[in-house]
């Protein structure tokens, strides 16, 4: 690890710098991961690691973990919006042939006592012309 204090200029406090040669591994999985994240705005896209800082690598690790699981869940809510959508759809459809059924229903209970009044009506008016046939053939075998 080397360290190094340096003072800028007189009015302003000493900066720090430090790195290290020691473990390169780190450096290769940052050179893996360094890609952007269109779904995040500009100003939450992870920031490139300083290499030399292993937490720095570290953060910077975690923070595009982080971006891939926004992505992940941003795309499980838009399948279940979509799902959601899908289904108020079918909900209204079966809400709408519900209404129509119970039209249907009542429709059929109308016609049905109608019929029945028809069919009685029909009945006593046949009895009615079978009488005055009756009454008629009397009159005119009596004639």
């Amino acid at each position: 690890m080397i360290t190094s204090t340096r003072r800028v200029s007189p009015d302003k406090s000493e900066v720090r710098i430090a790195f290290s040669l020691d473990n390169t591994s780190d450096v290769k999985d940052v050179e893996d991961l360094s890609q952007t994240f269109p779904d995040l705005e500009q100003r939450l896209q992870p920031v490139p690691p300083c290499v030399s800082l292993r937490e720095s690598v570290q953060v910077y690790k975690e923070h595009c973990r982080m971006a891939k699981d926004f992505h992940q869940v941003k795309h499980d809510i838009a399948a279940l919006e979509d799902r959601k959508r899908k289904l108020l759809a079918e909900l209204v459809e079966d809400e709408n042939v519900a209404v129509e059924i119970a039209r249907l229903e009542e429709e059929f209970r109308r016609l049905t006592e109608e019929n029945r009044t028809l069919v009685t009506v029909h009945n006593e008016r046949a009895q009615q012309l079978e009488r005055l046939c009756l009454t008629n053939q009397t009159r005119q075998d009596s004639s």
